[in-house]
């Protein structure tokens, strides 16, 4: 099977590339070529089946000291594409015989997640091998963030609208785990209404980031409200951060401006501790209206994975909960189920983007309770919607396989990948109406 899979993993951490299910029956590697970002290192076939001939441990990294220290990149790969060699063919992956190109992900301090630039650079690296191996490639990106406007239209996702244009490929990102998160809330202000928005932060949270985002038409100021009901603002629009210091938190307040890739407007407020932690308790965004035109606004907390347990918005909206940048047009945004009650999983990132209102998710896979390889030899169950998007990617690489390779259809990738398996879906019953903002554009990946 002459198909490549890429596997792009949140928080850059890898593939296990001893792991015999990514091994061919001789014992060599499978992966053409595993490039680490945080080594700044491509590592070769070659290079690797050298290493996988050494019996000690220490020695193998020591020449390839790439790794998986999660598992979760380890996981995601043997659902895209493991043979199933460590369970005699049991938990095989779905495009079990593809050849692999890994990339592992560079990561920022602190929250250990991979810069903007950091995946660019590794798809512009993938695309690059595949035209070097004149092979076309399917594409996994089990990773995303709450951090932009989730209207598909900012830098990373132009990058990638424009680089999946490039030669023969498809790619599939996942939807993310913040649906039920309670990290993001929406409404419509109008004018002369004041308009108040509950947020309740846990304790011992270290900091805490807040993003509103509103059409730059529109024009409010600003109010802080602390749990003690201590008032900063109105804090009105002016060039540059503004600083203000409330009980044991100082709050940093940044109006920002449309881009070349963006034409909405952000509102950054940052909760910063003047000692260990930022004040818990219920603090209150107030909207103060002074023109309004449209009205909609949304606001997005980081992460649940970042946040602890008890944070976030009194009323939340599980509506736009997509992770970016599953918001692309051009990519595969892949939900997750449980396809073991064919029910709805509630942590699925929902759709649709917001403004541009684009279908997404286009389709949901099965994400719940799901057995792949981990780092060591051995198996372990996981879900998320990382676990969903691998499926989609293996079934992405099967049709390529099928049309490409095989001369059955030599334009079979891109967009028309992604329209093959939103028609070839199935329904789940609980959700009659399609398109919706949980499943996307007709329904399930059903696995086998």
């Amino acid at each position: 099977m002459r198909m490549l899979q890429f596997g792009s993993y949140a928080t850059g951490e890898g593939i296990d590339y001893s792991h015999p299910d990514f091994r061919n029956e001789d014992g060599s590697t499978r992966i053409l070529a595993l490039y680490d970002e945080t080594l700044d290192r491509e590592f070769t076939a070659e290079e690797i089946n050298g290493a996988l001939k050494l019996s000690d441990e220490q020695e193998r990294f020591r020449m390839v000291p790439s790794r998986d220290t999660s598992g979760h990149g380890t996981h995601v790969a043997g659902i895209a594409a493991g043979n199933g060699r460590a369970s005699n063919g049991i938990n095989r992956g779905v495009a079990y015989e593809s050849p692999l190109l890994i990339v592992k992900l560079g990561t920022q301090e602190p929250n250990g997640f991979p810069k903007t630039t950091q995946l660019m650079r590794g798809l512009d690296y993938v695309v690059r091998k595949s035209l070097e191996y004149q092979m076309p490639m399917a594409v996994n990106i089990s990773f995303g963030n709450t951090y932009g406007s989730h209207s598909g239209t900012a830098l990373l996702e132009s990058y990638i609208n424009d680089i999946s244009n490039y030669w023969k490929t498809s790619i599939s990102i996942g939807s993310g785990n913040e649906g039920a998160a309670r990290g993001h809330t929406s409404g419509i202000l109008e004018q002369d209404k004041e308009l108040e928005i509950e947020l309740g932060v846990a304790e011992y949270e270290t900091s805490l980031n807040l993003q509103l985002w509103k059409s730059y038409v529109d024009q409010y100021d600003v109010v802080i409200e602390h749990p003690s009901g201590t008032r900063i603002g109105p804090i009105r629009q002016i060039q540059g951060p503004q600083r203000f210091k409330v009980g044991q938190t100082e709050l940093l307040i940044y109006y920002g401006e449309p881009s070349p890739y963006n034409l909405y407007q952000e509102i950054y407020m940052d909760f910063l501790p003047e000692e260990s932690y930022i004040d818990g308790g219920v603090w209150k965004v107030i909207l103060v209206p002074e023109r309004i035109v449209q009205g909609n606004y949304d606001l997005w907390l980081p992460g649940q994975s970042v946040l602890n347990q008890g944070t976030g918005f009194l009323y939340p909206v599980e509506e736009t909960t997509l992770t970016i940048p599953s918001t692309a047009e051009k990519v595969i945004s892949v939900g997750a189920y449980d396809a073991r009650y064919n029910q709805l999983a509630d942590f699925s990132g929902r759709g649709y983007t917001r403004q541009t209102n684009q279908i997404k998710p286009d389709l949901a896979a099965p994400g719940v309770g799901i057995r792949s390889a981990a780092p060591g030899g051995g198996y372990t169950v996981r879900s998320g919607t990382s676990m969903a998007t691998p499926f989609v990617t293996g079934s992405a690489a099967l049709l390529m396989q099928w049309g490409i390779v095989e001369g059955n259809d030599p334009y079979l990738y891109g967009e028309k990948v992604k329209a093959y398996l939103i028609r070839g879906a199935k329904h789940l019953p609980i959700l009659p109406e399609f398109p919706n903002r949980f499943l996307g554009g007709d329904g399930i990946i059903v696995s086998s």
